[in-house]
């Protein structure tokens, strides 16, 4: 048997100590990382916040794509200038024809006021997103086939919407519509007034030609309740909701989320396509936003069918 040096021999021994240290190191290493700490609940937590908003975000978008895609679809012959033969009209021609049937409707159409009394309690943010929907508001009114005669009630020259919409709407002032710094009341009796709230006990079953429909020019991210409601109690005068809970079920989703609550444009795209088709399963099929909660329930639904869920 050969004969190691005792130098030697401890140095491998001590080689053999240093790898069963390694290996004891690597060991409790992964025991560690097998035990999730709070850094790994807290990387967790974070990863679930960010995939909550960004389902939020896709579910917004997905609405706003639908609701595009419906307002192309509504107004897709009238922006082809399409007559009744089949021949195209110019953008001039187009624009004439648009500004006689805007014409018309302050003479013979239905009236409809936005009622902009309650923007004192309004952010600058919740200024400007208004603007923004009365914008739109009024681009639907132009393209309908039978459009609305409109007053803006209570805007102020001097107040902040009405500076915010000269600013970012082109053309607001020459807008077809009465806009005005007396109320619905000083300008129709209170008996032809319906103030349209969701907080209203009965549902709007028609639009009729002898009453003004007004809507509240209200954008609201602080969610005070029944503003709209409240208003509509202060004037006096008679208030209904859309026909939501007879037409609509809600739909279970991942946030548990369902608002009633809809923006004035649209409220009144809503309003408009019913107007041209006569059904409220149209109108709120085609406008009401997907990220809600609601869909509109089958037709063999019961007649108040808002208890129900429906599961997709």
């Amino acid at each position: 048997m050969a004969h190691i040096p005792t130098d030697e021999c401890e140095m491998q021994l001590n080689g053999v100590s240093e790898a069963m240290d390694l290996l004891h190191i690597d060991v409790e290493t992964d025991l560690v990382k097998d035990k999730p700490g709070r850094e790994d609940v807290q990387y967790s937590r974070n990863v679930l916040r960010k995939q909550r908003h960004w389902e939020r975000q896709l579910a917004a978008k997905k609405s706003k794509r639908k609701e595009e895609k419906q307002r192309r679809k509504l107004n897709r012959k009238q922006e082809s200038g399409a007559g009744a033969d089949g021949a195209k009209f110019s953008k001039r021609v187009m624009k004439a024809i648009t500004k006689e049937r805007l014409a018309e409707a302050q003479c013979t159409g239905l009236k409809l006021c936005v009622d902009l009394s309650m923007t004192d309690c309004m952010s600058d943010k919740e200024i400007s997103r208004l603007a923004g929907q009365l914008r739109r508001l009024y681009g639907s009114n132009k393209k309908a086939a039978r459009p609305f005669h409109l007053f803006l009630t209570e805007l102020r020259e001097d107040s902040r919407l009405y500076r915010e919409c000269v600013r970012m709407n082109d053309g607001f002032l020459n807008y077809t519509m009465d806009i005005t710094e007396d109320s619905c009341l000083d300008l129709f009796p209170a008996e032809a007034l319906i103030y349209l709230s969701p907080d209203a006990e009965e549902a709007l079953e028609t639009v009729d030609a002898d009453k003004v429909y007004v809507l509240g020019g209200l954008v609201d991210e602080s969610i005070q309740k029944k503003l709209s409601f409240s208003r509509a109690r202060e004037l006096r005068i008679c208030t209904a909701r859309l026909p939501i809970d007879e037409y609509m079920v809600r739909k279970s989703n991942t946030k548990n989320f369902h608002s009633k609550i809809l923006s004035v444009n649209q409220v009144f795209d809503i309003l408009l396509t019913f107007c041209d088709t006569g059904s409220w399963r149209e109108a709120l099929q085609a406008w009401f936003p997907l990220g809600k909660g609601y869909v509109v329930a089958p037709d063999e639904s019961s007649e108040f069918p808002a208890t129900q869920t429906l599961d997709y």
